[in-house]
């Protein structure tokens, strides 16, 4: 199930599996493979054009890239468009979703990161903060487009995502002086690295990458549902501007690795060292946080969303303080740039593996709903 069809709360029942394939356009149905052919093609052009990736670079203001803005913003700005935001109390008024959230990506998410990047590279530091950099930076734009992907909740990622960069703006500058310059010490593992990064910075970050999309999807959807009504504005509206979500993100996908293509493709080996604990980092916080929802009991949809708003990670934030901390040409930078090189990839993969628990889910609460106890008996 794509962006288009995934139900909304209050919707009827999902349509079956196989009636939902059935009517996927080519674009949803192969996602995957456009996704590697996007990661290719972008490699591709940085290899193949001299200077692209300065091209690229050198179009920004306040260290956001233009080009990457304008592909997130395209990406989030349909999804944010879907969210009834007359719903949003429901999401707030859980509690179990609410503080999970809160303790897994502002507690747990860092400290697994730390300690991954000290165990994999204990002897390259560079790379190692760059790691940590990129476990601090939680994420507030393409989770969007996973979880929608992932039939999650669209209403508690929104409200999940606002959290996440409330918490951004007050904390990245905080844990990254405890993670990178005074933990370290206290347990005996040499000098700290002092991060250079201001609130200010953080908070303009936050404003474009969630900011102004947040904004314009409330607007079409308050100006959109008084035209229209709901029914028009989400049966004829919606499946219209529907299919740019996913074209944002292919545009986004061949920008960063077009940014960072040859670097990436002329250290393998350092690619490597970094891909091996941000796997099992990505896959740590994204099983263990769909175990933690449905031991909570959490329906599907909420526990998908906060899998995804766990594992997920900002990495435009994260390279954007790598790159003006250290340099571009710095080991933080690139630990920054290999990031979505392999978040991309897994999360799609994880997209897939959360549609098939979706049927243990549904499975499930038949199997409790014609449970004796469950009515009462």
């Amino acid at each position: 199930m794509t962006p288009t069809d995934a139900p909304a709360i209050g919707d009827p029942a999902p349509p079956t599996d196989a009636g939902v394939v059935a009517k996927l356009s080519t674009l949803d149905r192969f996602l995957a493979v456009w996704i590697l052919v996007a990661m290719a093609g972008g490699l591709g052009l940085g290899r193949a054009i001299p200077g692209l990736d300065n091209a690229l670079a050198t179009m920004e203001i306040g260290g956001i890239s233009l080009p990457i803005a304008l592909g997130l913003l395209i990406m989030m700005y349909p999804v944010l468009a879907k969210v009834r935001y007359d719903k949003l109390d429901a999401v707030t008024g859980d509690r179990r979703l609410m503080a999970s959230s809160l303790a897994i990506n502002w507690i747990f998410g860092p400290a697994v990161m730390f300690a991954l990047a000290w165990i994999f590279l204990p002897d390259l530091p560079e790379y190692r903060t760059g790691l940590i950099i990129v476990g601090l930076a939680r994420c507030i734009a393409m989770v969007i487009i996973w979880n929608d992907l992932a039939c999650g909740d669209r209403e508690a990622a929104a409200v999940l995502v606002a959290l996440n960069s409330v918490f951004q703006v007050v904390m990245f500058g905080v844990l990254g002086w405890f993670y990178l310059d005074l933990l370290p010490g206290w347990l005996g593992l040499g000098d700290g690295e002092h991060l250079d990064i201001s609130i200010g910075k953080i908070a303009l970050n936050v404003g474009i990458f969630l900011g102004l999309p947040l904004i314009a999807g409330f607007l079409t959807r308050h100006l959109g549902e008084r035209r229209l009504g709901r029914a028009r504005y989400e049966t004829s509206f919606l499946p219209r501007i529907g299919p740019w979500a996913l074209y944002g993100l292919l545009f986004t996908i061949v920008l960063l690795f077009a940014l960072q293509g040859d670097t990436i493709t002329n250290e393998p080996l350092d690619v490597a060292r970094i891909a091996l604990p941000l796997l099992i980092y990505f896959a740590t916080m994204w099983f263990g946080t769909f175990a933690l929802g449905k031991a909570i009991g959490l329906p599907y949809d909420r526990t998908a969303t906060l899998a995804f708003t766990a594992a997920g990670n900002n990495f435009e934030l994260a390279i954007a303080v790598a790159i003006g901390t250290f340099g571009v040409t710095s080991g933080q930078a690139l630990s920054g740039v290999v990031g979505p090189l392999i978040e991309v990839p897994v999360l799609v993969a994880l997209v897939y593996v959360s549609l098939a628990w979706r049927k243990r889910f549904a499975a499930d609460a038949l199997t409790t709903t014609a449970s004796p106890r469950a009515g009462g008996g």
